[in-house]
């Protein structure tokens, strides 16, 4: 029987899913079933993946749904009794999986497991700056702190492993949102079960595709962010520090974005009421007592000098 079943969803990523499928392929652990998920491409994608001849590979088409739909009929097609995640836009260095047999074996209680990973800009593999403790090298993290440090995800969907048991039991990812619907649901995990890290980086998270693409470079209308899809956690905001400091940083940080946009000005607003500015540093104190017209202007400046680089970087 396979170890781990590899949930790939697939939309429209003819240009880069040969890439993620053949980093499956080359793993020096054998023990897997690749689950590729076509939500409803137009492209050809899942053709591409026909192409590949072996029996561990197994295409599923259906109507476009979104990527978290596709994701929970991937893992509920899978038959092992652990559960990883790749999209079809990045890929895997060839010892993920086995390293994260290595990590499973040596904690065995834990309720996720993830790797450090590289972001990729550029063609360049740059380290995501997780907020580890200095030293660290493997065992038991706390989410909450590590994620605070930097706001750089500690778990991110393409370096993660999940026993299936637990990803049933937490319900799978949240259909509708549009971003951070990998959040919600390792953020409900490892409030209840251990977060188990290996701080070698495996898994590539590729930025150079188009950016429509990437749910990150966009204001999503409310019901599509994982902020506002978080209250049933709000009792651990006054029982748990860690949690509170957390999600106040993801709201000031994600919030300055909502304030330019008067069509969730009133929302972000709403939900900047929730924290607890006490712990919050002094720049993100500073940035709200502007009006919104002046934080309008430096997000625009912001956004046309990442333009101005990008365009500079492209011509060299």
């Amino acid at each position: 029987m396979n170890r781990f079943s590899v949930i790939m969803p697939l939309y429209n990523k003819a240009p880069y899913v040969g890439k993620a499928v053949e980093s499956v392929l080359a793993q020096t652990c054998g023990e897997w079933e690749l689950v590729v998920v076509d939500d409803g491409s137009k492209d050809g994608s899942g053709d591409i993946v026909l192409k590949y001849n072996d029996p561990r590979i197994r295409l599923h088409r259906q109507e476009n749904a979104g990527v978290s739909v596709a994701r929970n009929t991937g893992v509920a097609m899978g038959t092992a009794p652990y559960v990883c995640f790749l999209d079809a836009d990045d890929w895997w260095e060839p010892t993920f999986l086995a390293e994260m047999s290595g990590l499973i074996d040596r904690h065995p209680d834990a309720g996720i497991y993830g790797t450090a990973y590289y972001m990729v800009k550029n063609s360049q593999q740059r380290p995501a700056p997780i907020g580890f403790d200095e030293g660290f090298t493997e065992g038991e993290i706390n989410y909450c702190q590590v994620y605070s440090r930097t706001l750089c995800m500690p778990l991110w969907t393409g370096a993660v492993c999940m026993p299936k048991r637990v990803f049933e039991a937490e319900g799978g990812f949240k259909p509708g949102l549009k971003l951070g619907e990998d959040f919600v649901l390792w953020v409900h995990t490892a409030l209840k079960h251990k977060v188990v890290m290996l701080n070698r980086q495996l898994s590539n998270y590729n930025q150079d595709v188009d950016i429509t693409w990437r749910g990150t470079h966009r204001v999503h209308p409310p019901e599509h962010h994982m902020l506002w899809h978080v209250d049933d956690l709000e009792p651990y905001e006054q029982s748990n520090p860690d949690y509170k400091l957390m999600i106040d940083s993801l709201r000031t940080y994600s919030m300055q974005f909502y304030i330019t946009d008067r069509r969730y000005r009133k929302q972000a607003r709403e939900m900047l009421k929730k924290v607890d500015w006490s712990r919050q540093p002094k720049r993100m104190q500073r940035l709200y007592r502007m009006p919104a017209w002046l934080i309008t202007a430096r997000y625009r400046l912001m956004t046309l000098g990442s333009k101005i680089k990008q365009q500079i970087l492209h011509t060299h």
